[in-house]
């Protein structure tokens, strides 16, 4: 099966995503640590997440990654980014 994103679907998408990125502005480190190292907090459009790291007052997005892949999948891509 193959998925086309018009242009506008596209663009709503990033539009939630940076919103949830600039939401951090906000809230980062209140978020939960499954990993031990990054936090985590669940994009408006689910089933996306955004992982970051603080140091300080500089938030660094490390990934947005779909919750739908394998969880093994999903801690070797943030050991990589690491």
């Amino acid at each position: 099966m193959n998925i086309f994103l018009t242009r506008s679907a596209e663009q709503d998408l990033l539009d939630s995503l940076f919103a949830d990125i600039d939401s951090l502005v906000l809230y980062a480190g209140i978020h939960p640590k499954p990993d031990g190292r990054f936090h985590r907090t669940l994009a408006k459009r689910f089933p996306y997440a955004v992982y970051y790291q603080m140091d300080g007052e500089l938030v660094t997005v490390v990934a947005i990654l779909d919750c739908r892949r394998n969880r093994v999948r999903i801690r070797n891509t943030l050991i990589e980014r690491q």
